[in-house]
């Protein structure tokens, strides 16, 4: 049986992709700082792991206690505070770099030493980038910053594991259905903009399931998948 570990696994994107794996007959196991939002994932096969990913104790102990691990998607993240970077306090700040660059550091290097150590060799890591990891969206210096960060981490990551048979990549996504963009459409129309255009969480979590699944010799380097109507490509 092949196995995965999701972090931010409780809700949105990690949750809707745990799902998908579990009917698809993966072990998976399941990271989030919520253990009774886990245990509401009811499956044979699902393994909850309550732990903060910016615990380095927490992440280590979650990971060695799960065991032969095949691949990991390094899903969690927050969006932080909206707004220009005059009115960021230095704490906000550290939250975001915090969860989403150190929690997914620590969660990938504890992957990482699992798959290497292992017999068979090898894993795959798959880490959540953003359609920010290309171009930012207004008011979102914290979260755009740390995106361009995971970037870095996978390209290098994808480089280190060759000789380990651990393979990188990433999946950049924008505007799915979930709650932290439905936190961002709220703002939008307080400010009396349009919606942006959506689509699915189901379609991410199947894409996510494509890179996962594919054979050793294969990996994907770089996924972006949006919403068809995203004003991503073009210029004004």
């Amino acid at each position: 049986m092949k196995s995965i570990i999701i972090t931010g696994a409780s809700s949105g994107i990690g949750r809707v992709t745990a799902e998908h794996f579990l009917e698809n007959g993966w072990r998976v196991g399941l990271i989030a700082r919520r253990a009774d939002a886990l245990m509401d994932i009811s499956h044979a096969n699902a393994v909850p792991l309550p732990c903060d990913v910016t615990d380095e104790a927490a992440v280590d102990a979650a990971f060695d206690s799960f065991g032969h691990l095949d691949v990991l998607f390094n899903n969690a993240g927050m969006f932080g505070p909206q707004t220009t970077i005059d009115q960021i306090s230095l704490a906000d700040w550290r939250q975001v770099v915090d969860v989403n660059l150190t929690g997914m550091f620590l969660c990938a290097r504890a992957a990482f030493r699992q798959m290497r150590g292992q017999n068979p060799q090898g894993g795959r890591i798959i880490n959540n980038g953003s359609i920010s990891a290309h171009s930012p969206r207004e008011g979102s210096v914290c979260y755009t910053t740390t995106k361009h960060g995971v970037s870095g981490l996978t390209k290098t990551l994808s480089l280190d594991g060759r000789p380990f048979d651990i393979a990188c990549g990433q999946i950049d996504i924008g505007n799915a259905r979930t709650d932290l963009v439905k936190g961002l459409e709220k703002t939008r129309a307080a400010q009396g903009l349009d919606p942006l255009p959506s689509m699915a969480v189901e379609d991410v979590a199947r894409a996510v399931f494509h890179m996962a699944a594919l054979p050793p010799e294969a990996n994907v380097q770089s996924m972006m998948i949006m919403a068809t109507k995203m004003p991503h490509i073009g210029r004004g």
